[in-house]
């Protein structure tokens, strides 16, 4: 149960301590990037651990440790002290037996003096090892040298370090030249000028990486050292110039992308190897994708989408990822300068407006995603019919004008309008691209008018984005804003869509469901991989249909990955639930989900085995006259029957996490969290303490 998580026992020294080292959230200065201490961050320990450990700091626990540690003072101390006293009595005894059996069978009063104190030397010995290893095992004293003996001794006696305390500090300190690498490799006077300088953890992961792009090849080495002589820690910047993110406030770890969250709590829900160690997420594991489900006010955005919205723009300072942000515009996702592109249809004073169109380079691919997009759940049923439609106006007006048709031209197209449908006949003239696609214009002239024509449809929805507010938003002629297209997924860019939730809800869910289709079909088509592309989406219980959840579940193979809040699964049609489900590698429960949203969370996680323990009380009826003579004494004088107990053990299966745990037992900021990475391994759910 998830309360167990309140109890600890104030001696445990197995407890990993998740509290940041110093050199891990360095300050901002004001005149460049935050200063820190470069060496002891760079040469921290980073074991290898699971996925969804914070690996920054990160120590091993022995399983046999962490169980010793579980018990309380007293008891281990008490029962340390008996076997010692026990343990000497066996030692003084059995010497006193051991020298009797060697008089007896001659030993020690045949040999001279030099022998005999050789023998019992011996014999003292091997009583001594034989109680040290029997009850020092019974007692614990390896436990209680360790928990209590060895830090007093080191601190009041040595004034030293433990020896493990020691160790890790070994480890930190060792190898303190972080650019000890450039050093070796020809890089010489690039070292000296990085290491006169503040250089944070941005631009050391930033140059390390140019550094390991120029090494592929020797010709780029003079280049590199050019670059950093010119311009030490903002070489290779960010086309923004940017060094540093304003205002972070998570514990991030660039040289594994790691962005902590919380802390895994020590319960035996959790496995041993997470609890009480940071819980971090990263590309290795976002790259399966995250679905979270919880009611508004549970810290879905602050504690989730937040942390990993500024994870991916420091990555992308860094030259490691992309980022696609999408929220409603009063969401608390990063202040507008932690991005590069900010689109807000709605918002005059927006710089950027949005490419309905994604820039695709196929007309019939681009129609298709916005009639997807267009269409409402209700009316999915329809999707085919109103792609052939879009299809039928979007590419004759692609091959006449050489561009795609704003939302004005659409709109009056697909309704019908006499003086649009001439106009592109003449241009298609014009062209000499009329015999193409004139069977086109002849199949939407025949459906207009008709009840079922689709093409009305989908004007009726444009309508929706067809307002005063959005003017200039979505031009494709050049008159308004420049458009954003999802195409530059290679480019490290960070990038905040602003929905209109509030003035336009209807208009706001279509271009939730255009930005994400684009990011997973422009995701999946890029060449240039080495960038991983992320996606948060805040609300994305409008922004989901089957071909983004379909391209979801391909983007585990294309380096990318989206982060996926709900409220609940109700908002999704039924007909989503499970494909999504089972697209998704990761999934994320907050406190007070309903019990029919824990149900799916609960199947999708499965069973596991556990011990259970059945006492039985049944009444005696063994023995003779006398002892039922005494039974029945016993029951007359106070009124209890004599009973024997049976204790039976056996494995039985249990679920992971119950509907009714998920659903009431969860403690405020708290989360229960699965996790699959991209090379197949996988996490059981951990309850997570995000409020650290």
């Amino acid at each position: 149960m998830a309360q167990d998580g309140a109890h600890h026992h104030t001696d445990r020294t197995t407890t990993r301590s998740p509290a940041p080292m110093p050199h891990q959230r360095p300050g901002t200065r004001a005149d460049g990037p935050p200063a820190f201490d470069l060496p002891t961050w760079a040469a921290a320990p980073r074991p290898e651990a699971e996925p969804g450990v914070y690996r920054l700091g990160y120590r091993r626990i022995d399983p046999e440790r962490a169980e010793a540690a579980r018990v309380a003072a007293w008891p281990l101390l008490l029962r340390a002290g008996l076997n010692a006293v026990v343990g000497w009595l066996v030692y003084v005894y059995g010497v006193e037996l051991a020298e009797a059996g060697a008089t007896v069978i001659g030993v020690l009063p045949s040999s001279s003096e030099f022998v005999a104190t050789s023998v019992v030397l011996t014999l003292n010995v091997l009583v001594a090892a034989l109680v040290i290893k029997l009850f020092g095992r019974m007692g614990r004293w390896p436990e209680v040298w360790r928990r209590y003996v060895a830090p007093l001794l080191s601190r009041t006696v040595t004034q030293e370090q433990p020896a493990e305390e020691a160790r890790v500090a070994a480890e930190v300190t060792r190898g303190t030249d972080p650019w000890d690498g450039l050093r070796q490799g020809g890089a010489a006077e690039a070292a000296g000028r990085l290491e006169r300088e503040a250089v944070g953890d941005v631009d050391y992961v930033r140059i390390q990486r140019a550094w390991e792009s120029a090494q592929a090849d020797p010709a780029f080495v003079p280049a590199f050292v050019e670059q950093v002589a010119a311009r030490g820690g903002a070489a290779f910047a960010h086309p923004s110039e940017s060094r540093e993110l304003a205002g972070r406030a998570e514990r991030h770890d660039l040289l594994l992308g790691q962005v902590c969250l919380g802390t895994a709590q020590d319960v035996p829900k959790n496995p041993l190897s997470h609890r009480a160690a940071g819980f971090a997420l990263d590309p290795a594991v976002l790259g399966t994708s995250l679905l979270a489900v919880g009611p508004a006010g549970t810290g879905k955005t602050a504690r989730l989408a937040r942390p990993v919205a500024e994870a991916l723009c420091l990555q992308a300072l860094a030259g490691t990822a992309c980022a696609v942000v999408v929220g409603a515009a009063d969401a608390d996702l990063g202040p507008d300068a932690w991005y590069d592109v900010v689109i807000a249809p709605g918002d005059p004073a927006s710089v950027y407006g949005l490419d309905l169109y994604g820039a695709a380079q196929d007309p019939d691919e681009a129609a298709a995603r916005l009639a997807e997009a267009l269409l409402p759940d209700e009316l999915t049923a329809r999707a085919e019919n109103a792609r052939t439609a879009l299809q039928q106006v979007v590419g004759p007006f692609h091959a006449a004008y050489g561009r795609y048709p704003g939302v004005r031209e659409l709109r009056a197209l697909l309704a019908g309008e006499p003086d649009a449908l001439a106009a592109l006949v003449k241009a298609l003239g014009v062209a000499g691209r009329l015999a193409v696609y004139e069977r086109d214009l002849e199949h939407r002239e025949r459906q207009r008018g008709r009840a079922d024509d689709p093409g009305a449809l989908l004007a009726d929805r444009l309508a929706l984005l067809d307002r005063p507010a959005f003017e200039g938003a979505f031009a494709t002629d050049g008159t308004g804003r420049p458009p954003f297209a999802m195409r530059v997924l290679d480019h490290p860019l960070r990038v905040r869509v602003k929905l209109p939730e509030r003035s336009h809800p209807e208009a706001a869910r279509m271009l939730s469901r255009l930005v994400v289709g684009q990011f997973v079909q422009a995701a999946g088509a890029r060449e240039d991989r080495s960038l991983f592309a992320g996606l948060v989406v805040d609300d994305a219980s409008a922004a989901l249909d089957a071909t983004a959840v379909r391209g979801v579940q391909r983007m585990r193979g294309a380096n990318a990955g989206a982060v996926l809040l709900l409220r609940t699964l109700v908002d999704l049609p039924e007909a989503l639930r499970a494909p999504l489900f089972g697209a998704v590698g990761c999934r994320m429960v907050f406190p007070g989900i309903a019990p029919w949203d824990g149900r799916m969370f609960s199947e999708a996680w499965g069973t596991h085995l556990v011990s259970e323990t059945a006492v039985t009380h049944t009444p005696d009826t063994s023995g003779g006259v006398v002892r039922r003579a005494g039974r029945l004494g016993r029951r007359a004088l106070s009124g209890t029957a004599a009973q024997t107990e049976s204790v039976t053990t056996r494995e039985v299966e249990r679920l992971r996490w119950s509907p009714s745990d998920l659903a009431h037992a969860l403690p405020a900021g708290h989360a229960v969290v699965s996790l699959t990475a991209v090379s197949g391994e996988q996490v059981p759910p951990l309850l997570v303490d995000l409020r650290g």
